[in-house]
């Protein structure tokens, strides 16, 4: 289980060795003001791994997570082994948050097979339970999507943390499921709202904990896009940009329809195509803003954060991903972290 405490998107500027060295700073920046974990993501171009160990090496207490891995592009084999090292590196400061990205990615971009996303994700953790206990003694796993047979010829140590939490993303409800069925949490998106949790997600996470005979409660993350301006209006032209990237997709369909904002949606998703982003922008409503994002003046980040913070076990803060360059993105990233530091102590 992750601490209470907020979690931090890292994002910085650079290229080559410098690019890791500053995720550094950023990292013991947000450990020195008490941010609970510090979180990187992947894409096409970059891996969460090799920055997630960047950040354990840079800090001592701070969980380290990854925001997401993309599990099925992968083997769980491999998978498995970055997260040993990772889990030694860090001291046992791991949680691996994997997802699949859509269908088409996961074809696309990773070459294997986008059907059934959420069986396949249930096989992967269920594999990977397996794998993080292969100190004891040879794994036969003959699946749907992965077959394996793996007997040490050497020494291998317990991890230092067992079990390894993995948290699963999702938005729709089966996916929910598949982290209720398998997973130690779900990773949220920007998109979910409180209600969003509330009314799908706890529910699906539930009913697949009991699908599974599992007795436990399934923990939720949060994101939320922080945009922070002594500007109010221009924070919050930001986030409706960043939110507009976003809603675009159909994924997030159920989510405005059980808002009210599916015509808003449809406005959105008709600028995106004309590539039209101010149009995009503009369509975003103030109670989309208000529910999906924080935007507002650095010194009211505490009280604003606190609201967002209570729908979810753990929330973490990122940056507005959509509308600034590296150097604004690393720069934003390091405001929400001097906005939600202690104030310092008066010398006497």
């Amino acid at each position: 289980m992750l601490d209470t405490g907020y979690g931090l998107t890292v994002f910085t500027a650079g290229h080559g060795p410098d690019r890791f060295r500053r995720a550094g700073e950023v990292a013991r920046a947000a450990e020195a003001a008490g941010f609970s974990a510090v979180w990187v993501s992947e894409l096409y171009n970059r891996s969460a791994t090799v920055p997630m160990a960047v950040l354990a090496g840079a800090t001592e207490r701070i969980r380290i997570g990854s925001n997401i891995a993309y599990g099925a592009g992968r083997s769980p084999m491999i998978l498995a082994a970055e997260a040993r090292d990772l889990d030694e590196l860090s001291g046992g400061r791991v949680v691996l948050g994997l997802g699949n990205g859509t269908s088409g990615m996961m074809r696309s971009w990773m070459g294997v097979d986008g059907s059934a996303p959420a069986v396949r994700m249930e096989e992967l953790v269920t594999v990977l339970r397996k794998l993080w206990r292969l100190h004891e003694g040879p794994v036969e796993h003959e699946g749907r999507f992965y077959s394996l047979s793996i007997a040490p010829t050497i020494a291998t140590a317990p991890p230092i943390q067992d079990p390894l939490p993995i948290w699963t993303a999702g938005v729709n409800p089966r996916m929910a499921r598949a982290a209720g069925r398998v997973a130690d949490g779900l990773v949220g998106h920007p998109m979910m709202t409180a209600e969003y949790v509330a009314q799908v997600l706890r529910p699906e996470l539930d009913r697949g904990a009991a699908e599974a005979g599992r007795d436990v409660r399934v923990a939720v993350s949060g994101t939320r896009i922080c945009a922070l301006d002594a500007d109010t209006e221009a924070a919050r032209r930001r986030a409706a940009f960043a939110i507009a990237q976003y809603a675009a997709a159909r994924v997030y369909d159920r989510l405005f329809a059980l808002h009210g904002w599916s015509e808003a949606q449809a406005t959105i998703r008709a600028a995106a195509k004309a590539r039209d982003g101010e149009a995009m922008a503009a369509a975003v409503t103030d109670d989309m803003v208000d529910a999906m994002a924080i935007a507002c003046r650095p010194e009211d980040l505490p009280r604003l954060a606190a609201r967002h913070a209570e729908p979810f076990d753990h929330l973490n803060l990122t940056a507005a991903p959509w509308g600034l360059e590296p150097e604004g993105l690393e720069q934003a990233t390091r405001e929400i972290v001097a906005a939600l530091a202690p104030a310092p102590t008066p010398v006497r």
